[in-house]
Parts: structure tokens; C-alpha cells; sequence
């Protein structure tokens, strides 16, 4: 994003979710898009920026269960976890367990869509939209089944800044500018980020185009309520600690 508009005495630092997740939590950041799931566990320490998240409203694409079985034949069986999205895995536990009454054997897995070792894997991110190498008898969208059993989107992500660091007001305001003039650019000229995007990830099979109209990126009052949602029933089924509000920063 700060192509767009370059920050002085800003460090950017590139690293896959979870390592994002751990370095906010240890103050190795200050501030820093994080896992959803990230944030019930690291709540006493972080504020969530009001306006600002990743979600889908249904299908998505991006966080898909790939199984050799009906989701429903699951019970007992061995489920792979990618560990890309802390959110996600959270996300399927809770369909798998309230929604389907479902006790899988969770291992620990690759990222990539294959089913030699596992019966059902959860894939995420950009292995989830490339080309299939073997044939996959069944794959579940996460995102659609989430609103098919909730009617709730997914928060998959949400942007957070540390306590102790909110004494860097303007530094702050100034990277949620750049948020700002990112999204804008998103919107104003789709083209150019569409054919970079191309660019970056030649291997993704999946409509790129298509797949930016299915993010949300402005964390609605209906994307708060729907997080919380989530956070309530990660905390009854013992996933996540209990979430009783979001502390917003700047309110």
C-alpha cells in the first residue's frame, strides 16, 4: 500500500499470517493486520482500528474444505489443518462441531489440495485457488457455509494496533491514511491492481477479477456484529477465549 503514498519512519515487515499474529502478540510489531482468532487470544494487549478488516459475505473461494467424503461421513476421520489462517481453523471446527456434530482427528498438514495421508483437508490462501493436481471428490467453500448455517459473513481478518503503541497517534493515522488511499485505488482503478495481482501470482487458476468482488474490506457495524457472533461460539465451544466486546482504537 505504500506505493501509493510513502511513510517516513514506517518499517514494513512481509510474513505469512501466523508469523504476523505471533510478532503483535510478543510487541515485535506495532501494529499490524492479524488473524481474527489472534485477536480473542491477544485482546488485554490490542485495540482493532474501527474501519478496516478481510471478509467475505459467502463464497470466497480462497478457504475451501477439499475431502474424499461428504462433509457429513466426517466424524472420526482424519482432517488436515493448513496453519496460514488461525481464523479459518477456528471457522471449521465450529461448522464441523455445531453445525454437523462432527468429532474429526485434526493433524497438523501441508498447505497444498492433495489427499494421500488425510480423508478431508482444510486449504487456504492461494494454494486453494490453483490449478487441482489430483481429481477432488468433494469441496466445501467455508465462507458459503458459514452464512448458509449463521446467515453471518466471515471476519477473517481485522487490522490491530498495541496498546502500548497507541502513543503513536499520528504515525498511526497516518498508515490508516494509506489503508484508505489503498482501498481507493482498489476501487478507482481495479484494472491495474487486477493485472498485478496477475502478475505476482501467475499459478492462481481462479478469476482474480472475480475473486476482489467477493472481499470486504470496511469493517461495518454489521462485520462487528458478525465477528462477535463468531467469537461467541468459538468461546462456547472451548476454541477461543471469550470475547465480551471490541475495544476500538480512537473510541
Amino acid at each position: 500500500m505504500f506505493h501509493i503514498q510513502p511513510l517516513s519512519g514506517i518499517e514494513v515487515v512481509p510474513a505469512y499470517p501466523s508469523q504476523l499474529n505471533m510478532m503483535l502478540k510478543s510487541g515485535a510489531l506495532h501494529m499490524s493486520p492479524i488473524s481474527s482468532a489472534a485477536y480473542a487470544e491477544a485482546q488485554q494487549d490490542l485495540q482493532l482500528l474501527p474501519e478496516f478488516c478481510l471478509s467475505s459475505i459467502g463464497y470466497v473461494r480462497s478457504v475451501i474444505l477439499v475431502s474424499k467424503k461428504p462433509i457429513e461421513m466426517l466424524s472420526g476421520c482424519t482432517v488436515g489443518l493448513s496453519q496460514a489462517s488461525q481464523t479459518s481453523v477456528v471457522l471449521l471446527k465450529i461448522i464441523l462441531q455445531k453445525f454437523y456434530s462432527l468429532t474429526p482427528h485434526y493433524i497438523s498438514s501441508d498447505p497444498y489440495p492433495v489427499l494421500h495421508d488425510v480423508d478431508a483437508k482444510l486449504v487456504i490462501g492461494n494454494e486453494a485457488m490453483m490449478h487441482e493436481t489430483e481429481p477432488l471428490p468433494y469441496i466445501y467453500d467455508l465462507g458459503d457455509l458459514w452464512l448458509q448455517k449463521t446467515g453471518y459473513p466471515v471476519v477473517f481478518a481485522v487490522f490491530a494496533v498495541r496498546k502500548d503503541a497507541t502513543r503513536y497517534a499520528d504515525i498511526i493515522n497516518a498508515v490508516c491514511a494509506s489503508y484508505r488511499l489503498s482501498l481507493d485505488e482498489l476501487t478507482k482503478k481495479s484494472p491495474r491492481v487486477i493485472e498485478k495481482a496477475r502478475q505476482r501470482y501467475p499459478t492462481i487458476a481462479y478469476d482474480i477479477a472475480h475473486y476482489y468482488t467477493l472481499l470486504k474490506f470496511e469493517f461495518t457495524n454489521e462485520l462487528k456484529k458478525a465477528l462477535l457472533y463468531y467469537y461467541s461460539l468459538a468461546w462456547e465451544l472451548h476454541l477461543l477465549p471469550k470475547v465480551p466486546s471490541l475495544q476500538l482504537y480512537g473510541r
